[in-house]
């Protein structure tokens, strides 16, 4: 939406006393919930040295993982490249970048014909290195730095519960996958299974995680037999790490179950988090990265495959780490995917696992379901209406990182094309400003998947939604016109005249000037089973100053009274249209085009 609030609403937002964000000198003291947080996969978005393109490896993509015109294979972006782009990225109103993987990856892996290279940074080889294809630790501190020197923070992707694929399974050579091995089927103490050879005498099992008992597991095959290649039996660091006991090697994860936590993610190497080796090792590594580089926070990947205990114990270790280095409000927060607009999987992670936040797939869910018109505008408010069960209620629901799309499931243009296939372009993007503006003011942690504010669409899935920044040569990234200007992904877009781009700035602006929108909590003013009005007020802390938040989810205008506060009397409009004065006390007249949305300030 392309409205004539912009210049009053700038001018309202920079003089607001209501301000929650810092300068740069003092942005530590900002809570999670003042971020406007921007992602990146740095490989896909600025290439600022192309001399490391191929990580100092030689010979064709399968050696050096390099391939620019492949979508699976690296593209050339580095650390370089991102510090040449942070005008463009704090131009958007981004207060907190948060970085895919940095560490050195298995430069390609999978089986003849499928192969795919770890230009995402999930297949960590080396904890301790940034992956060569990206840079050097030096350069990776100069970004930091550079970001920290901007006021804003820096967030670090993170993985936990797996390594690269190295670890081979004999049983299973040749094929695509590995069947999961249960404890039941093969315990611990039993190699081949329950009527095999006696091993590990004396181990109680993964229950007891006192250093003693794991000192009695010392066989790793009481599942499969395991193999390593010679090429690869050092190849990861730190070095314990090349020990196969420190991994379940139970085969394939079914993502239920046991398997949940103990088998191979995809077929990479399932780490024994239980054992306290494993807890100290992963605790002494990301806490050097803290006390080296102080950065801001951890994205954990994979987090709900991990078991609770570790968690349990790896978090408030970093936090102590964190406060050590005078960073008081280090945010943590972890994946739990799911496609479903299920609360109480993800709150389940901050109650049992202790985790301090999670990012709100739910949210995701009941964006896509609300903005396509397939749901009514009361899935929104069943979805608030579940904070309570996130560990310290609706107040911790304010941290839960909140997006549209994301890198593996795909961006939220193509998400909301599956549901109306026959919306054109121009549809399409007012139905993405529609989401954008609830990201941006409803309550959470607005969380920019770079491209996003270009317009990128793609075709859904991972690989395909990991669409290049600067010009790229894949074909199928190219075919798709960009919402907004028509444009593709053959040229750059770094475009801060795009219209996402600018309205994401703007928004992103007002939200930053005013608490109500960081830290405020919320009520649902209206909801109903039917696209249409979704109507919200939140709350300026200490003041009780009322912030109206309006969005109607149909293609037709409409016109409705709102319930307000009875001394929200008159209004200043910080974005769309608002009602200039109360037509009674507690009640306001307002008015939306279709996909319209407003931002309205009590006075």
């Amino acid at each position: 939406m392309r409205t004539s609030f912009i210049r009053a609403a700038m001018a309202v937002a920079l003089a607001s006393s209501a301000s929650a964000s810092t300068g740069a000198a003092d942005y530590r003291a900002r809570l999670p919930q003042d971020e406007v947080i921007y992602f990146v996969l740095p490989d896909r978005f600025e290439n600022g040295d192309p001399s490391n393109d191929r990580g100092g490896l030689s010979g064709d993509r399968l050696a050096t993982g390099f391939d620019p015109t492949h979508k699976g294979f690296y593209h050339g972006g580095d650390i370089k490249g991102l510090i040449d782009r942070l005008d463009y990225i704090e131009g958007l109103g981004a207060t907190a970048l948060w970085v895919a993987p940095i560490f050195k990856n298995k430069a390609v892996q999978g089986p003849p014909g499928q192969e795919s290279a770890g230009y995402h940074g999930y297949w960590i080889t080396d904890f301790t290195q940034v992956d060569p294809h990206f840079g050097t630790n030096e350069e990776f501190k100069a970004l930091v730095d550079a970001v920290h020197a901007r006021g804003m923070k820096f967030y670090m992707d993170i993985v936990a519960n797996h390594t690269a694929d190295v670890i081979q399974l004999a049983e299973c050579a040749g094929q695509n996958d590995c069947p999961y091995r249960s404890i039941a089927d093969y315990p611990y103490q039993r190699r081949g299974g329950v009527e095999g050879k006696p091993i590990n005498p004396g181990f109680i099992g993964e229950q007891d995680g006192s250093a003693a008992n794991f000192a009695k597991l010392t066989d790793p095959n009481y599942a499969y037999t395991v193999k390593v290649p010679a090429a690869e039996k050092d190849v990861k660091r730190p070095a314990w790490l090349n020990d196969p006991i420190y991994y379940h090697n139970r085969g394939d994860s079914t993502f239920r179950g046991e398997s949940s936590t103990m088998g191979d993610f995809v077929g990479l190497d399932d780490i024994f988090t239980e054992n306290p080796r494993v807890i100290d090792g992963m605790i002494e590594i990301y806490g050097g990265w803290i006390d080296k580089y102080r950065v801001d926070g951890f994205r954990i990947d994979t987090a709900q495959h991990v078991n609770p205990e570790f968690w349990q114990k790896f978090v408030p270790a970093m936090l102590t780490r964190a406060k050590a280095n005078g960073i008081p409000n280090f945010h943590i927060f972890g994946e739990v995917a799911t496609g479903e607009m299920d609360p109480a999987h993800t709150a389940v992670n901050t109650r049992v696992d202790k985790l301090p936040s999670v990012l709100d797939f739910s949210f995701t869910r009941a964006a896509v379901d609300v903005v396509s018109g397939t749901a009514g505008t009361d899935e929104l408010a069943k979805l608030f209406r579940a904070d309570p069960l996130y560990e310290g209620g609706a107040e911790a629901a304010l941290e839960l990182p909140t997006f549209l799309g994301n890198h593996d499931a795909g961006r939220f243009p193509i998400l909301l094309k599956h549901f109306v296939p026959k919306a054109d372009n121009a549809e399409l993007l007012r139905r993405d400003q529609l989401g954008h503006a609830m990201l941006l003011t409803l309550r959470g942690v607005p969380t920019i998947y770079s491209g996003d504010e270009q317009g990128f669409v793609g075709k859904g899935g991972d690989q395909d939604s990991r669409q290049d920044m600067f010009a790229s040569k894949v074909a199928t990234y190219n075919e798709d016109a960009l919402l907004g200007t028509g444009a593709t992904t053959a040229q750059a877009n770094f475009d801060p005249d795009h219209p996402l781009y600018r309205e994401i700035a703007e928004l992103a602006k007002i939200r930053t000037t005013h608490s109500a929108l960081t830290r405020g909590l919320q009520v649902i003013r209206y909801a109903s089973d039917k696209p249409g009005l979704f109507a919200v007020s939140r709350f300026e802390p200490g003041t009780g100053r009322e912030m109206l938040l309006l969005f109607n989810t149909s293609t037709e205008p409409l016109k409705q009274n709102v319930r307000v506060e009875t001394r929200s009397t008159e209004f200043e409009t910080l974005a769309g249209t608002c009602p200039l004065k109360a037509q009674a006390p507690g009640s306001v007249a307002i008015e939306l085009p279709g996909f319209g949305y407003a931002v309205c300030n009590a006075r």
